[in-house]
């Protein structure tokens, strides 16, 4: 070999050594600012599998010492969205709506990527309002948690397939939004005829204010059995990051397997998770009634997620239907 050849040669390698290490350099700053992964879910009996998750420190376990999981409880989907979009959650549990609502407002930066839990929802009503049927719900008074949320699009896809509809679209229905906790106080002081709830809250009416189940949660929905949660992840993590996203899948899984397999060790450790984070347990016959009406999966339901979408486009909520980039279940298969 010349000495013009060696050196060139010489050179060639100081150049592929320098490609590698700035290759390698960049793979470490890149996977080094993933030191923090932000969990959002519900202190419900619904967001059953996060709150297992959270009680067994199972992300802890999975991410080891190098990642931080940061959980962040919410009372509402919309304010959980907000946060999302915000880049302060980077995956966790909410309702189908504001999941639908999140993903059309973002242009497609969130995604759905497993089932959490269907059915949970029941039509309460006061003993005494002379209800019995979804029909006889014309001109009474009806309380929902949020306008935009979950319960509020089964009520209005419950009132159209009876032919009914709320004061403000024309019809004799005065549809009311109040907290879940607030609802109670209305039935007992007449403010309200009925409520379409969540779990436990249901249960409470029913066994604690004296409210009457109208319909159940395999009724309350005219489409069948509702998604009741789901996960959603941000794209832009889930891109970055998707082994942090299929290892807290497969936690989400095992935690599906275990709360039905293992039932009352998981409502204790749901009711622990609970009162840590309200400050108020459930108490144990609520506990057990609402877990009855609920469905425990990783599924995505997808069927009713779309339904919920159509409803939320004839209500005008979002302009457009989402396309099929709205779920992926490559992550739970």
């Amino acid at each position: 070999m010349t000495y013009y050849k060696a050196k060139r040669a010489i050179a060639y390698l100081i150049i592929l050594a320098l490609m590698v290490l700035l290759a390698s350099c960049g793979k470490s700053q890149e996977r080094g600012t993933f030191t923090q992964i932000n969990v959002a879910c519900f202190p419900n009996i619904t967001h059953a599998q996060a709150l297992v998750l959270k009680e067994q420190g199972t992300l802890e376990r999975a991410f080891g010492d190098d990642i931080k999981v940061n959980w962040i409880t919410f009372n509402a989907g919309p304010s959980e969205i907000e946060a999302l979009f915000a880049g302060e959650v980077d995956i966790g549990y909410i309702g189908p709506v504001p999941a639908v609502s999140g993903y059309i407002q973002s242009k497609g930066d969130l995604q759905i990527i497993a089932g959490a839990s269907n059915g949970g929802s029941v039509l309460i009503a006061r003993e005494d309002a002379d209800i019995q049927s979804a029909a006889d719900l014309a001109g009474k008074t009806v309380a929902i948690p949020q306008f935009g949320n979950t319960q509020h699009l089964s009520l209005l896809a419950l009132l159209s397939a009876n032919g009914l509809a709320p004061t403000t679209h024309g019809g004799s229905v005065s549809v009311v939004q109040s907290s879940n906790a607030d609802i109670a106080n209305l039935m007992d002081r007449k403010n309200i005829d009925a409520a379409l709830v969540p779990e436990p809250w249901g249960s409470i009416l029913e066994l604690n204010n004296n409210g009457r189940v109208v319909l159940d949660y395999d009724r309350v929905d005219p489409n069948g059995i509702p998604s009741t949660a789901v996960v959603i992840v941000r794209k832009d993590f889930m891109n970055a990051y998707p082994e942090a996203v299929a290892e807290f899948i497969n936690a989400h899984k095992e935690a599906t397997v275990f709360v039905n397999e293992n039932t009352m060790e998981a409502l204790k450790i749901v009711n622990t998770q609970i009162a840590m984070i309200t400050q108020q347990p459930i108490a144990e016959n609520v506990l057990e009634s609402s877990f009855r009406r609920l469905q425990i999966t990783d599924e995505i339901h997808l069927t009713s997620v779309m339904d919920f979408a159509q409803t939320l486009m004839d209500e005008k909520m979002i302009e457009k239907l989402p396309d099929e980039n709205l779920t992926d279940d490559s992550f739970i298969n």
